[in-house]
C-alpha cells in the first residue's frame, strides 16, 4: 500500500495556520484525537520542532502505520490506542493538564476505506464489519441480523437521513429470513432491489444506509458528543482547536458544542456581564469552512468537509 499516494490530509494547510499561534509556542502539546495515519500529526511534528503530538486512534492498524511514519521523531511523538471521547484520561497519562492545540478530522479515514476486508465501503464486497477498532464490539452484521425493523429504520433515518428508511428496514428484515445478509455485496443487492428505479438514478441507494450503519457500529454521534465538551476543557487559554466535519450530523453538534462555549452565559437583562459570564471561547472562523475548490479537485474526500475552529480565551471559572 501507498500511504503516500491514497493519504492526503484533507485542509491541511488551513488546519495548521489556524493552529499556529498556539503550536508556536516553546514546548507546546499537540492532541491528534482522530491520529488515522498520522498525516496532519508529521506536518505538525516537521513545523513546530519544539512541539509534541499524542495521537489517539481506535483504530490499531492505524497506530501501527502513524507509529512508523513518525518513528524519525522520537518521543516528541506519543501514542494511545483509545476512542476519542477518552481523550482527558489519554492526555493526563502522558503527563499533562492542559494541551495547546487538538485537531479532530472526523469520519472514516482513507485506511478503512481502501481496505475492502474491513467492510466500510459499498462499492467493494467484503464481510459486513465496519468496526473502526476491529479488536472489539458489535459488527454492521450484527446490527443486520438483530436489530428489529423498527430500529433499523430509526438508525437509517436518523443517522442516514434517508428517506427510504422503512422500505429499506422492512427489506432487509425480509431477506435475512432467508438466509443471513453478512456480506457488503448481499447487503447493496437488498437495497438495489428495493429502491425505484428513479431513486437509482439520484445516487448510489446504499451510500446512507452503509453511513448509518458505520455510526451505529461505532457509536460515532454518542463518542463526539462526550469527546467535545472533554476536548475543551483540556485546551490552555491561547490554545485552539479545530474540528472538521464529513456529514451534517456531526457537524450540527460541533456547531452546537462551539456555540454555547463563545456564548456569553449572563442572564438576559443582566445590566453588566460579570467575568464568570464572559465566554471561555472566541470562535476563529464565520460559520463552516470549506475546502477550495482546487483542493476538492485533486483530493475527492474533501468535498464535504466542514471546517470550524475556536481559541481558548480565558480559564474555566
Amino acid at each position: 500500500m501507498d500511504i503516500e499516494r491514497i493519504h492526503t490530509p484533507v485542509m491541511l494547510e488551513r488546519t495548521l495556520e489556524l493552529l499556529a499561534p498556539a503550536l508556536e509556542r516553546d514546548g507546546a502539546v499537540y492532541v491528534d484525537a482522530t491520529l488515522g495515519m498520522g498525516g496532519h500529526s508529521r506536518a505538525v511534528l516537521e513545523r513546530f520542532p519544539n512541539a509534541i503530538a499524542i495521537g489517539l486512534d481506535r483504530d490499531t492498524d492505524a497506530i501501527g502505520i502513524a507509529r512508523e511514519r513518525l518513528s524519525a521523531f522520537g518521543d516528541r511523538a506519543r501514542f494511545v490506542h483509545t476512542v476519542y471521547d477518552g481523550i482527558a484520561e489519554a492526555v493526563r497519562g502522558e503527563g499533562f493538564d492542559e494541551v495547546d492545540a487538538i485537531l479532530f478530522d472526523l469520519g472514516v479515514s482513507s485506511l478503512q476505506l481502501d481496505r475492502a476486508e474491513r467492510g466500510f465501503a459499498y462499492a467493494k464486497d467484503a464481510p459486513l464489519d465496519m468496526r473502526m477498532d476491529s479488536t472489539r464490539g458489535r459488527t454492521a452484521a450484527d446490527v443486520i441480523a438483530e436489530y428489529s425493523e423498527e430500529d433499523l429504520r430509526r438508525i437509517f433515518r436518523d443517522y442516514g437521513e434517508e428517506k427510504l428508511a422503512s422500505r429499506y428496514a422492512r427489506a432487509i428484515v425480509r431477506a435475512r429470513a432467508d438466509a443471513p445478509i453478512t456480506r457488503s455485496g448481499r447487503l447493496v443487492e437488498v437495497l438495489h432491489d428495493a429502491t425505484p428505479a428513479a431513486v437509482q438514478r439520484a445516487g448510489h441507494p446504499a451510500k446512507r444506509v452503509f453511513q448509518a450503519l458505520r455510526i451505529e457500529v461505532n457509536e460515532e454521534l454518542s463518542v463526539l458528543e462526550r469527546a467535545l465538551p472533554a476536548a475543551l476543557d483540556l485546551v490552555a487559554v491561547g490554545g485552539r482547536i479545530v474540528v472538521l466535519s464529513y456529514q451534517s450530523l456531526e457537524d450540527r453538534l460541533v456547531k452546537r458544542v462551539l456555540a454555547a462555549a463563545s456564548t456569553s452565559t449572563a442572564p438576559a437583562g443582566l445590566p453588566m456581564e460579570l467575568p464568570e459570564h464572559r465566554p471561555q471561547f472566541r470562535l476563529l472562523v464565520r460559520g463552516a469552512e470549506l475546502a477550495s475548490e482546487s483542493e476538492q479537485a485533486e483530493n475527492p474526500r474533501a468535498k464535504p468537509v466542514r471546517l470550524r475552529a475556536a481559541e481558548r480565551v480565558r480559564r474555566p471559572s
